[in-house]
């Protein structure tokens, strides 16, 4: 995590009237891989909102508070800390550019700083002064504006905001300044209690009710739950502009007090932000959504939820492609310094490196529901192994000829000076070429190119052992043509001893190729599983809240909104079901997919396995072992 002892702007305007992400904001976001709670504040500009997103930060300042009548946040800022309880995760506070201010002009510019703090944010705080009146809830009317400003799907289908309740964040209510008793017809009430008593709905169906209901049905209807906090105020009236320098002991024990409990709420029940489908939101990602969100109200379109969500797959998924292939690869280009290896050594190091690939790319990916990348990744790490199998043959290769090389050396030397050129010659080079190969046997037993550097060895003797042999006056022709079998069935020995390690290698690639496929099925299974119950999850959050809404409904007597919540309900359970039964073919597809390439692989190993063993079977068995090499 980056340390920001400050905050930074976020989003701010263009010279030309258009909103704009900031790319010193987007690089601090870059480098949170960690996830993030997103609490943004929102309400009438000169309402103390800084303050409280100071107090969050864990700072007396920050925030500008400002100290006149002059909106002092413009656009969307953002503070970066330490979340204080929940370990390894990063605090993201937005402060908003307060609504309302006359300066502004353009009447729709508070609506998209409304709607990206909704977009953005896990916990919305709704910052106002006095009580909640009509008067400050109608002012509110950004939140019945919101249907025009945020789409689930795509922007050409028809308006449903039954849906919104599943994704949008919980909803706090932070009365500043509040001088009422807390007490409803004549009996004591809590926070929470006031906030639902002042969102209650009217009955009758008058324009004059309708437009009294429209914002309190979008709050209840909107919000998955909602919280009421009322600050009294915090000192003297000359004082409160000058707030973040004053002493503690000047500010109101009970201001501090409630200040405290709205803190410790936030810190304690407001969840790690998380996108459509229930993907982890870090920094990174949220920098993502940011540029995604802005640029798309900056062209004129609507933000949708779903396309954000593809946006955001593609760029994760290609993400953890990468993320992958660095683990592989790092594990691996390790390995190769140590190479030559033997080959369970190697092959066993893939095959962990490989899981452990798959393992990141799990955890990163989300959405990539036709296994393109997990595809690409097995692929990938296939040929790269073939490679590293490859670089690990030629080392052995090399450092088999050294060895050769070296133990041979001696006897090259009486080659050259025609020691085994006389009657006899022909034993006295058959006994140290035999010495040669069993001290090479015992030094290079481990590597996976001795049998092939042997038989090549072998092969170049060729014509120097003839020549020996043919030079050895004490051999008869008889003698002659018996060594000569000999000879030719030594090397045909060999060979077959070569071809056996290629085979017993394939072997051993196959065995990996088999387990590595069952794990990443069994991973692909888990991811699925797990993306099934986060679905399940945000269903029954939004229809654990309708079911209280059309409770609630139904008490007070409205039947005909309560019939409507009914059939909200229905068509989220309908749309559940068609969800579960989409990922459940997804997932059948996915490990169909997933056996039909693990089936064209082995069946590439097993040809390969059938070609080695067609031509050690269809070379003759040696009748016995050479003179030379016993």
């Amino acid at each position: 995590l980056m340390v920001m002892d400050k905050p930074v702007c976020l989003i701010d305007m263009a010279s030309d009237g258009k909103l704009c992400v900031q790319g010193s904001a987007l690089q601090v976001l870059e480098q949170i891989q960690q996830p993030v709670v997103v609490v943004a504040v929102v309400g009438l500009y000169r309402t103390g909102k800084s303050y409280l997103m100071n107090r969050l930060a864990g700072k007396q300042t920050g925030f500008a508070l400002g100290s006149t009548i002059e909106s002092k946040t413009k656009g969307i800022w953002m503070w970066c800390v330490p979340h204080p309880t929940k370990a390894k995760t990063t605090l993201v506070l937005l402060d908003t550019e307060g609504l309302g201010d006359v300066d502004k002009g353009d009447s729709k510019h508070d609506t998209r700083i409304f709607s990206l703090a909704v977009l953005l944010s896990s916990t919305l705080v709704l910052n106002s002064r006095g009580t909640i009146d009509n008067r400050a809830i109608e002012e509110l009317q950004y939140v019945t504006e919101l249907t025009e400003y945020i789409k689930i799907k795509s922007p050409d289908e028809a308006v449903d905001d039954a849906e919104f309740v599943k994704f949008f964040p919980s909803f706090i209510w932070a009365v500043r300044d509040f001088t009422l008793q807390l007490n409803i017809d004549g009996k004591d009430a809590t926070e929470d209690e006031y906030l639902e008593f002042a969102l209650k709905l009217k009955l009758g169906n008058s324009s004059q009710v309708n437009n009294y209901n429209l914002p309190r049905e979008c709050i209840r209807k909107y919000f998955p739950s909602r919280k009421c906090f009322t600050f009294p105020f915090p000192t003297n009236p000359d004082n409160v502009s000058y707030l973040e320098t004053l002493d503690p002991a000047e500010i109101s024990k009970r201001f501090l007090e409630v200040t405290g409990r709205f803190c410790q709420f936030i810190f304690d029940q407001s969840q790690v932000k998380n996108l459509k489908d229930g993907h982890t939101v870090t920094g990174r990602v949220l920098g993502h959504l940011v540029k995604t969100y802005v640029d798309t109200i900056a062209s004129g379109a609507v933000p949708c939820l779903e396309n954000a969500v593809i946006s955001m797959a593609l760029i994760e998924n290609e993400a953890a492609f990468q993320e992958g292939l660095e683990v592989y690869q790092s594990g691996m280009e390790k390995l190769k310094k140590s190479f030559p290896l033997e080959l369970n050594e190697i092959t066993s190091e893939h095959q962990c490196f490989s899981l452990m690939a798959t393992q990141t790319f799990m955890k990163r990916s989300f959405r990539d529901s036709d296994g393109k990348h997990l595809t690409s990744l097995e692929v990938t790490i296939n040929h790269q192994f073939d490679s590293y199998l490859w670089d690990n043959e030629k080392a052995s290769e090399e450092k088999c000829e050294s060895l050769l090389s070296v133990l041979s050396e001696p006897m090259t030397e009486r080659i050259n000076q025609g020691f085994y050129a006389t009657a006899g010659g022909y034993d006295l080079f058959c006994q140290d070429l035999e010495d040669i190969v069993n001290q090479y046997n015992t030094l290079a037993y481990q590597e996976v190119k001795i049998a092939e550097v042997l038989e090549k060895f072998l092969q170049q003797k060729v014509a120097v052992t003839t020549a020996i042999l043919q030079a050895d006056d004490k051999l008869t022709e008889n003698e002659r043509r018996i060594c000569e079998e000999r000879e030719r069935a030594v090397l045909l020995e060999q060979e077959m001893k070569a071809q056996e390690q290629r085979q017993h290698q394939l072997e051993e690639k196959m065995v990996i190729e088999e387990q590595n496929n069952e794990e990443r099925v069994r991973q692909v299974i888990q991811k699925v599983e797990e993306e099934m119950f986060v679905q399940q999850q945000e269903t029954k959050r939004a229809m654990d809240s309708k079911l209280r809404e059309q409770a609630a409904l139904m008490e007070k007597g409205f039947q005909e909104n309560a019939n409507k919540m009914a059939s909200e309900i229905e068509q989220l359970r309908r749309r559940n079901k068609e969800v579960e039964d989409s990922k459940s073919r997804e997932l059948a597809k996915m490990i169909a997919d997933q056996e039909r390439r693990n089936t064209q692989s082995m069946e590439v190993l097993r040809q390969q396995h059938r070609q080695q063993m067609e031509a050690i079977n269809s070379r003759p068995r040696p009748a016995s072992r050479s003179c030379s090499i016993q």
